[in-house]
């Protein structure tokens, strides 16, 4: 089956799995020139030359190009963003290495979901869908559908898919296990939020406007489940790793 559409819906997912291993932006980027002013850098343009037909295969399973190309301009959209605001360049050698394996990662939570007896509600399909299309900023499953369609991809493929990624967020949900945060631990993402929030400050020179607690609690919980989640998907995929097959070709 072709599991690109589930691939690239899972790349918030992946991108956690990213943060979680402990790469950061620094990581990713270069520091500007002293005195360089980031308003006038040009937005750069991605480098995918070279780049081989097969980038890495798990398990016998090849993880194509056009997959690879596809998360990769995603991901180095938003560091060409940021690379404008802050003036900062970006490392595209360490950033595809960090795609590839994101991509090898994600397919061995694929094929492990697969693997596992798990149940699909049509409930749980509309759900998920539902959400890829709202991530998709789009309005309605059948704009997402035509969508699709324009790309050569088929309604029944694309809800095969979908079924799929709720396999996938059951495996992630399994793994994580009891994620509900405690007041502690709210209290603790707080303080990180609003130390961020106080360093920008400083260093743009203007003042902070930090919410209360109880204006972004909310939000607060929904951070610390995430990582939670990921931290629980990363170890699940290390471990994965250690008995799987893994080619990453752009390694060699």
């Amino acid at each position: 089956m072709n599991k690109k559409f589930v691939r690239i819906s899972l790349a918030a997912l992946v991108l956690l799995l990213a943060a979680c291993g402990g790469d950061s932006n620094e990581d990713n980027n270069e520091e500007a020139e002293p005195g360089e002013n980031a308003q006038e850098m040009e937005m750069p343009e991605p480098d995918l030359e070279g780049i081989p037909d097969v980038v890495a295969e798990v398990n016998g399973q090849a993880i194509p190009k056009e997959d690879f190309e596809a998360s990769y301009m995603g991901q180095f959209q938003q560091f060409a963003l940021q690379a404008q605001m802050t003036g900062e360049e970006i490392n595209q050698d360490q950033l595809k290495e960090q795609v590839a394996e994101n991509l090898i990662g994600t397919e061995l939570l694929i094929q492990e979901a697969e693997s596992r007896d798990y149940e699909v509600s049509d409930e749980a399909v509309d759900e998920t869908f539902e959400g890829i299309v709202a991530q998709n900023g789009l309005e309605s499953k059948e704009e997402f559908l035509a969508a699709m369609e324009e790309q050569g991809t088929e309604e029944e493929e694309v809800m095969s898919q979908v079924a799929l990624q709720v396999k996938v967020n059951q495996l992630v949900s399994e793994e994580a296990g009891e994620t509900e945060p405690t007041e502690e631990e709210l209290e603790q993402a707080y303080e990180e939020m609003k130390a961020q929030q106080e360093a920008m400050a400083e260093q743009t020179g203007e003042e902070a406007e930090v919410p209360s607690f109880d204006e972004v609690k909310s939000d607060l919980e929904e951070q610390v489940v995430t990582q939670k989640e990921s931290e629980s998907t990363q170890l699940l995929v290390e471990n994965l790793r250690e008995e799987a097959d893994v080619t990453n070709h752009l390694s060699l």
